[in-house]
């Protein structure tokens, strides 16, 4: 195939047919890497300011030192490889629902350096990540029973779900299961591709210490206009 288009991975799960695809990028002549399910576009390595301030803001609201880290979300690494690098991170449980990501990142189909199979103290885990803040996140013996932070990014926002089945999550029962597994001092950082929902950050008040969106703005390369996201920030 040419340089111009690459389907790398194509492949069916549970929630549709997931696909890995590398395109080159006419006006900024740069390789981009895509997620798809179907036909919707879910992520894209041209743009990735919003999953990596899940980590940075996320990680700079606990005081703790060192960090156990849980990761909501795989996709193209880039929330998980951003915690990699705060010094105090002494481990990184990324959770994926979806075999094939995790795969791709084994394969070394992902753009991400230096990769995250290199990096000793991230272990990638193919499970779902409701069910296991559910069960309150029981890794194994090997894993922590407790953790310093918690950074998601799986659905579009709170109200926007990639499968309708998450919803509890976002409601008070989740969210004090979620605080439940933290330590002392420890944060939750979630991103949104919505507005900020004052319904959301009340919920979040009712469980955590603090909880605050932060509306994060950066260019989009395409369009030359900002794009923002939202990331909740809640502590306890």
């Amino acid at each position: 195939m040419s340089r111009i288009f690459e389907e790398l991975d194509r492949q069916p799960t549970p929630i549709g047919e997931i696909s890995l695809r590398r395109r080159l990028e006419p006006t900024l002549q740069v390789d981009v890497f895509e997620v798809k399910i179907g036909d919707a576009g879910l992520m894209s390595s041209l743009i990735t300011d919003g999953e990596e301030a899940v980590a940075t803001l996320g990680l700079a609201a606990t005081p703790n030192d060192p960090l156990d880290v849980v990761v909501g979300g795989l996709g193209l690494g880039y929330t998980a490889g951003t915690a990699l690098l705060d010094p105090r991170v002494r481990s990184v449980r990324v959770v994926d629902a979806l075999e094939p990501v995790i795969d791709w990142h084994r394969r070394r189909l992902v753009p991400l350096e230096p990769s995250l199979v290199d990096d000793d103290r991230c272990e990638l885990v193919h499970a779902d990540f409701f069910e296991l803040a559910t069960g309150g996140f029981a890794f194994g013996s090997d894993a922590p029973s407790m953790f310093d932070a918690i950074l998601l990014d799986i659905d579009h926002s709170p109200r926007h779900l990639l499968d309708p089945a998450n919803a509890t999550f976002y409601e008070p029962a989740g969210t004090e299961r979620l605080a439940s597994a933290l330590n002392s001092g420890g944060v939750f950082s979630l991103w949104s591709n919505d507005e900020p929902d004052d319904e959301y950050l009340r919920v979040l008040r009712s469980t955590f210490d603090t909880a605050d969106a932060h509306i994060v703005t950066f260019p989009n390369p395409l369009t030359d206009t900002p794009t923002s996201s939202t990331i909740y920030v809640a502590t306890i």
